[in-house]
């Protein structure tokens, strides 16, 4: 009995001991952040009853830190008045992020506006807490329809208040070697 006794025993503190030691090496290894990110959603709403969305899912991995046109993800929005308006989904390829601002942007993969598929847009926003703002390529270049070849990573400053209570954007900065 004795011995068995001991097996136990000296079985029950390798197993600790192990375990300890698993645990302890799992939280040592460094996580290494993403190099560049923007997620969130808000929405726009006008004096005139347009209707508003943006919601972003992008991101830079951290071994893509040197070149933003590696981003992935996708971005959607919306735009409606008295009933009429598009919405439009993006496949992200480019995203830039400087402190609390990041330009993003995408191939139009999905709309139901016509002619929109295969136009790249452009956004930006900026991350202020409950006062963020946004602005699009489409301000100054017209309807993503009517914009011939937007460059990646293009889009306007962010004039535009997103709704109290509504945005929850969040950028991740990019910090590249330079």
């Amino acid at each position: 009995m004795k011995r068995r006794t001991k097996i136990v025993v000296l079985g029950s503190a390798l197993l600790l001991t192990a375990g300890a030691a698993s645990a302890a090496t799992a939280s040592d290894a460094p996580r290494q952040r993403e190099a560049a990110a923007l997620t969130g959603t808000a929405e726009l709403h006008r004096s005139a009853g347009d209707d508003i969305t943006f919601s972003f899912d992008a991101h830079l991995a951290a071994r893509d830190t040197a070149d933003p046109t590696k981003a992935t993800g996708t971005f959607a929005f919306s735009h409606y008045l008295n009933g009429r308006g598009a919405r439009a989904k993006a496949k992200v390829d480019c995203l830039v992020t400087g402190g609390k601002v990041a330009v993003v942007s995408g191939v139009i993969t999905e709309s139901d506006l016509p002619g929109a598929e295969g136009k790249r847009v452009g956004v930006t926003v900026h991350d202020l807490g409950r006062h963020d703002r946004l602005g699009y390529s489409w301000a100054s270049t017209g309807s993503p329809v009517e914009t011939k070849e937007l460059p990646k990573c293009v889009s306007s400053a962010p004039f535009e208040k997103v709704e109290k209570g509504t945005g929850d954007f969040t950028v991740v900065p990019w910090r590249p070697e330079l």
